[in-house]
């Protein structure tokens, strides 16, 4: 375990109506009342973050939002700004994940400036990198994730990387029941705290938070955060079930 404490996010993605988000962070809130030593993030739809936020407002665990658009306000239909979520209780937000880069057309570029709108106004960006499938079998996992960091934190001072916290997730293992070995894990997770070193230092790097992504459960949570460069998970499906989510925070 390292000095840095874990942060355990919860991404519910498109899933649970206001009722549903409300009935699973009420259970969680009991669930995990007593837990101080993990820091606790959901990430609920859109629709449902005021009213999670009012359930979990005197608990440990903070809410996030899954995406934002980097302008102010704006024309722009069907998007969520960076002072919408900050106004409505969110501490952090999840930028990249492998989905919006799939099936959104996310990009490096898009990344950047989303991290950039959330660091104003001091959201916490999670910050997701990661290969496919076809990318690790080519051996090319450390060339995209050092790509995804280079273009998607381009410009960042030191002062404003420090406030960063990078989920890896490799794009094979969300949601297909696969998990990369500790070892793969720590291999990548060691990979993107040296890049972190090169660019901002030690003591940024040593500050930032890398989470593991991909098919995390109560049964394989444990293994992970005994890793040294491994700070915590991104959690999907396992953490839609409040008591499932709950002992992977207890790991």
């Amino acid at each position: 375990m390292t000095a840095r404490k874990p942060l355990i996010a919860g991404n519910w993605k498109m899933f649970k109506t206001g009722p549903e988000a409300a009935e699973t962070a009420s259970r969680l809130k009991d669930l995990v009342s007593d837990v101080a030593d993990v820091d606790i993030m959901v990430a609920p739809p859109f629709t449902a973050i005021a009213v999670v936020k009012e359930l979990l407002r005197d608990s440990f665990v903070h809410v996030g939002g899954q995406d934002l658009f980097w302008e102010v306000e704006g024309a722009y239909t069907g998007q969520i700004s960076a002072p919408m979520l900050k106004a409505a209780g969110c501490t952090h937000v999840i930028i990249g994940h492998s989905e919006r880069r799939q099936f959104f057309e996310e990009t490096n570029d898009s990344v950047n400036k989303k991290v950039r709108a959330a660091l104003s106004e001091d959201l916490i960006p999670v910050v997701c990198v990661g290969e496919s499938e076809a990318e690790r079998e080519s051996n090319l996992t450390s060339a995209v994730v050092q790509n995804q960091l280079e273009e998607g934190l381009a410009g960042l001072t030191s002062e404003e990387a420090q406030y960063l916290t990078v989920a890896y997730e490799p794009v094979w293992a969300i949601g297909t029941g696969k998990t990369a070995t500790t070892e793969q894990a720590q291999e990548v997770h060691e990979f993107i705290r040296e890049r972190l070193k090169t660019t901002y230092g030690n003591q940024v790097a040593n500050v930032v938070r890398i989470l593991y992504g991909g098919s995390v459960k109560p049964n394989n949570i444990g293994e992970l955060m005994a890793m040294a460069d491994i700070d915590g998970a991104l959690v999907g499906g396992a953490s839609l079930d409040a008591d499932s989510f709950a002992a992977i925070v207890r790991f």
